[in-house]
């Protein structure tokens, strides 16, 4: 017996090329499916930057209730890399923190840069301008 079926048929294998043409089409794929996980990181990433810019900009709004630097209570707020690059500003009750999240490729971080900002009536003010 040589395996074959009556049609000309091998019984129990594959055709020729299937085998190979999956491989083909996953090494195809393979980049497409790395760059939605790439980006996909980097959108977690960002996010994750823009809830620790809220905290940062509320804890800066506090200390300044409280008749403290904003500027030092924000970046206690922040982990060790978004302290270092980190923007603030206090002018008139308002507390504006500024963030770039690391960025998986080179350059990208200026691009997806998060703000916050919270608002804070100064120590003395009895004026309500916090609706701005």
């Amino acid at each position: 017996m040589t395996g074959r079926a009556l049609g000309g048929e091998r019984r129990g294998g594959r055709a020729g090329g299937e085998g190979g043409q999956a491989s083909i089409e996953l090494l195809a794929g393979l980049p497409a499916l790395l760059l939605a996980a790439l980006v996909a990181a980097q959108l977690l990433i960002t996010g994750w930057a823009a809830t620790l810019a809220d905290g940062a900009a509320e804890a800066g709004a506090l200390a300044r209730a409280a008749g403290h630097d904003p500027e030092a209570a924000v970046r206690a707020a922040l982990p060790g890399w978004a302290g270092q690059d980190v923007g603030v500003e206090a002018r008139e009750g308002w507390v504006t923190v500024r963030i770039r999240p690391p960025a998986a490729v080179p350059g990208l971080g200026g691009a997806l840069e998060v703000d916050s900002r919270a608002w804070v009536r100064p120590p003395g003010d009895l004026t309500d301008r916090g609706s701005r």
